[in-house]
């Protein structure tokens, strides 16, 4: 069951229950750890409109968020140029070197990520990044939130067989931090990557920082919080201390 805004406070902090003792957490890094989001928009948004995509007419924010977020470079391309997958390869490796033009002074951590990664380092809890940004984006990234050193590997859809939707990426999470899915959690934002950790066998929190919550329901995640100063978050998390027997109280996390 989904616990989400509408669900009670109750059911919401039993969420993750049933992984303790917990081992590790994955994390999703665009719009996850990083509101990136709007950065992502503003480059296709730019890019499309100055080919003359749709006529000319500027993208809207419901059609980025419905069509493209979340989604490898491939599927994108796919999308945007049906006929011509090259010339939308192209297409796409450009938006992302015009994305990390923009990130320096734009990027932002996800309110309350420095709570979360006390709470795991703390814990001594095991931690791997999934994503399907290309690696400069995702090195990029994580580099300028200083999380160089926090994840113990980074896992890209684009150097698996199957990049998210598909479990893979999740999977080869799990493998190279040696945890198993009966004790893992995930963190995520898109439809996509919620139906990949789902499909891999795990938990997975959703945050609505670039998708609402009414499309992260459809891909049935465990629980939707707003960011990682939720409350529904820490009651989750305290609940499942108790049960792994772990000291400390997560609200001073």
């Amino acid at each position: 069951m989904t616990a989400s805004s509408g669900e009670s406070f109750v059911d919401s902090k039993n969420a993750l229950s049933g992984l303790a003792p917990l081992e590790a957490v994955l994390f999703d890094i665009d719009g996850t750890v990083c509101d990136s989001d709007p950065i992502h928009y503003a480059a296709f948004r730019q890019m499309l409109q100055e080919i003359g995509f749709n006529g000319g007419v500027p993208i809207t924010e419901d059609y980025y968020i419905e069509n493209i977020a979340g989604k490898h470079n491939d599927d994108a391309a796919r999308l945007l140029f049906p006929d011509d997958f090259e010339r939308g390869i192209k297409f796409t490796d450009e938006k992302e070197a015009l994305f990390r033009r923009l990130v320096g002074d734009k990027l932002k951590p996800v309110s309350g990520l420095d709570k979360v990664r006390k709470w795991v380092e703390d814990r001594g809890l095991k931690r791997a990044a999934v994503t399907n940004a290309p690696r400069p984006n995702a090195e990029l990234m994580i580099s300028i939130l200083g999380l160089s050193d926090f994840f113990q590997a980074v896992i890209l859809g684009s150097e698996c067989e199957h990049a998210k939707p598909h479990p893979e990426p999740y999977l080869k999470g799990l493998e190279a931090i040696k945890a198993s899915k009966e004790h893992t959690f995930i963190f995520e934002d898109s439809v996509s990557g919620i139906k990949a950790g789902v499909a891999a066998g795990m938990p997975v929190i959703a945050l609505t920082t670039g998708n609402p919550e009414h499309i992260l329901l459809e891909a049935k995640p465990t629980l939707i919080i707003k960011n990682y100063d939720d409350p529904k978050l820490w009651a989750a998390l305290e609940e499942l201390d108790k049960k792994s027997g772990t000291s400390g109280a997560t609200s001073d996390a």
